[in-house]
């Protein structure tokens, strides 16, 4: 069986796309089957939901409550709440593991940084930084931005996409040998299909996740509305892209 987490999911708390308090959403996951859930709220430069005019400590005390609300009601259950982060660039968005909210309140400097100097700054925490869904097309788009050279691997399912954007991901990862990722990038409740990362041991802990991945431990599954895990690989529609991007690929190295 082994044990499925949700590596992509917004609270109300700090994502103004969310429509769901933290501390609900460990029944619910525990009902589908999750061992975990690692909390990816929209940061500052994204779809936030935290006031722009506090001090920087208090605008991180707020963005944090969404884990640290699910943290507390996991309490005494058989399921893992961690923390991580959607930072979001010209649109192009990464999901940061292996900080913490101390990490964050010393670092207001992330946010003048470059794709590049936000790598380094968190692999030198201890941390990775994924590419979430390259391939997403959506109307407030223009253009898909890849930054090949500056992350640790790549979201390549992503339950909120089409098939296609999902493979154009897979392919494009494959390519350059990165590691992969899959998450349902969650904001309510809903019964669709839905992603995550299977492990054939528990993790304790957000740096046993990045461990895994680091070491290439993990599959990429879909987790479908019955119930049916299924690795993302062997799922043609999500590995075989159909047809190209419509909106043009930009490589903005060195930024």
């Amino acid at each position: 069986m082994g044990y499925l987490y949700e590596t992509h999911l917004h609270t109300c708390e700090a994502s103004k796309c969310g429509r769901v308090h933290g501390e609900d959403y460990i029944d619910f996951m525990m009902k589908k089957g999750y061992s975990g859930m690692i909390v990816t709220d929209h940061f500052f430069n994204g779809n936030t939901c935290v006031p722009e005019d506090l001090t920087w400590k208090k605008r991180v005390e707020i963005y944090c409550s969404g884990y640290e609300r699910a943290k507390k009601a996991a309490e005494g259950k058989d399921f893992s709440v961690m923390f991580g982060i959607e930072f979001n660039f010209w649109k192009d968005e990464y999901l940061l593991y292996g900080i913490d909210k101390k990490w964050v309140i010393e670092h207001e400097c992330m946010m003048e940084m470059t794709r590049h100097e936000l790598h380094e700054a968190i692999n030198k925490a201890g941390g990775i930084m994924i590419q979430a869904h390259p391939y997403r097309e959506r109307d407030y788009l223009s253009d898909i931005k890849l930054a090949p050279t500056a992350v640790d691997g790549v979201e390549i399912y992503n339950a909120a996409n089409t098939p296609n954007m999902n493979a154009l991901g897979y392919e494009y990862a494959k390519d350059l040998g990165l590691p992969v990722t899959a998450g349902s990038d969650i904001h309510y409740f809903y019964d669709g299909d839905m992603g995550g990362m299977l492990f054939d041991e528990k993790l304790e802990s957000v740096h046993d996740y990045v461990s895994a991945i680091r070491n290439g431990k993990g599959i990429p599954v879909r987790l479908t509305c019955d119930g049916v895990i299924t690795p993302v690989k062997d799922i043609r529609e999500q590995t075989m892209p159909t047809a190209h991007p419509t909106l043009p690929v930009l490589y903005p190295e060195g930024r």
